[in-house]
């Protein structure tokens, strides 16, 4: 009697450890694993400038999206991505430092006439009162989008880094991070 008590003990003691083992490497696996990070929507609207009484045909937002990265000690990571195809040809990164960073590219016929500046407005849906650190600006037929770090500051008051920026399939892409 004793011995399947101690048994059963055993069974029940090995299925609440395994639970709980379980659900600890669930919770590891969803810090460890970036696809479980909710990417944030960022919305910047567009404002053209009255050129000469005409206003020029223009995008009236554009959408961004960033996603943060699982938490490392020390700091942390933000990858981004901007789908910006249906409003101009394939971007470059024209000019860059650890900063800031501007890609460039030329805009489709439809929107060439564009003189027009943009900000963020909303942040997953909410509204953005914040220091606009993603703009662009529409100009000579052309389109910048510009990341910049300058004015931000990170727990610790450092300015965050730009630690990648590229373009992959014609998009913008960026990491940035900082200190916590």
């Amino acid at each position: 009697m004793k011995n399947s008590r101690v048994k059963a003990f055993g069974q029940i003691f090995k299925q609440i450890c395994l639970g709980v083992g379980g659900a600890a490497i669930a919770q590891l696996s969803l810090f460890t694993n970036p696809s479980f990070a909710a990417p944030n929507n960022i919305t910047l609207n567009v404002h053209p400038t009255d050129s000469r009484g005409a206003f020029p045909i223009c995008p009236t937002q554009v959408s961004l999206t960033q996603t943060p990265r699982p938490y490392a000690e020390g700091g942390y990571t933000t990858d981004g991505s901007a789908s910006l195809g249906w409003f101009a040809r394939e971007f470059r990164v024209e000019k860059s430092d650890e900063f800031s960073v501007t890609w460039v590219a030329k805009l489709q016929i439809k929107y060439h006439n564009c003189k027009a500046t943009a900000g963020i407005t909303k942040y997953n849906g909410e509204t953005f009162e914040g220091h606009s650190y993603l703009r662009m600006r529409f100009v000579n037929d052309k389109v910048y989008l510009i990341l910049d770090m300058t004015g931000m500051s990170d727990a610790n008051g450092l300015t965050p880094v730009i630690l990648n920026k590229g373009v992959k399939d014609g998009n913008p892409t960026w990491t940035w991070g900082g200190t916590d």
